[in-house]
């Protein structure tokens, strides 16, 4: 790092919040707070913009939550910030640290749990170890996301997960389907499957999950392959493993009702 300062950006809602933030880091000359933001649309295009080397963020925000704005600046960052969640709130500390953060400061906080807080970015920032994507791993039903969120330049589209229609794997990239239009993603398909309900989402091909509200028939294709057919015309490729999986999903009445054979 040299003897250049560490660029920080703090992400609350609260001007309370972001006010006792500003007095702790005060005392750290080798930290520049190089931003404020008050919601998650506007930490996405400030971290954008800035680059800083250590991200102060709270969770529960107007707009885009902490763990939406997180998604947003690391997909295709190979170096994105350090990341401290601070937040009132101490149920999403698992969530926080699958996510690759390097702590949980659980408001109120005292200064000496400040300190070993900020010791712990520095050595992070100091390894630069942080995984680049930052790629979820698999949760609970309770800590899944109500909605997908895709950066496209300036702009952010949400995608509530009710409207999800089929994923597809393109590449280093998935293409979301909802409501007629997609939303290309730099992120594994893998990574969007550990987010999505498997009893609503099923993975029926290496390269393809739908939504099993959105099928309207499953039908031969070549020997021992099957394609699905959406309600909108769409088809995708099931593989063998993945016709189990539906099958299984769908029970074995909804799954032979469905099925042209």
């Amino acid at each position: 790092m040299g003897d250049s300062k560490l660029r920080a950006v703090i992400v609350d809602d609260e001007e309370l919040a972001r006010g006792f933030l500003r007095e702790m880091l005060a005392p750290h000359g080798e930290i520049e707070i190089a931003a404020e933001c008050g919601n998650g649309f506007e930490a996405v295009k400030t971290i954008g913009e800035t680059a800083p080397d250590l991200l102060f963020l709270d969770v529960q925000m107007p707009k885009l939550d902490g763990f939406e704005v997180l998604d947003l600046i690391s997909s295709g960052n190979p170096n994105p910030p350090v990341v401290i969640f601070v937040t009132a709130y101490d149920q999403y500390a698992m969530r926080a640290f699958d996510a690759h953060a390097v702590d949980y400061l659980l408001k109120p906080f005292s200064a000496e749990r400040f300190e070993r807080a900020l010791e712990r970015a520095k050595e992070r920032l100091g390894q630069r170890a942080l995984p680049a994507g930052l790629a979820m791993e698999a949760r609970a039903p309770d800590q899944r996301p109500p909605r997908l969120v895709v950066k496209d330049g300036t702009r952010v589209h949400v995608i509530p997960i009710e409207k999800l229609d089929y994923v597809e794997a393109q590449g280093d990239y998935v293409a979301l389907h909802s409501s007629g239009r997609s939303y290309l993603k730099q992120q594994p398909i893998s990574s969007v499957e550990a987010q999505l309900d498997p009893s609503r989402f099923v993975r029926v091909h290496r390269s393809a999950i739908v939504n099993l509200e959105r099928i309207a028939r499953i039908e031969p294709y070549a020997r021992d392959s099957r394609i699905v057919i959406l309600n909108d015309g769409a088809r995708l490729p099931v593989s063998r493993a993945g016709y189990a999986r539906l099958m299984e999903a769908m029970g074995d009445s909804q799954g032979n009702s469905n099925t042209t054979r």
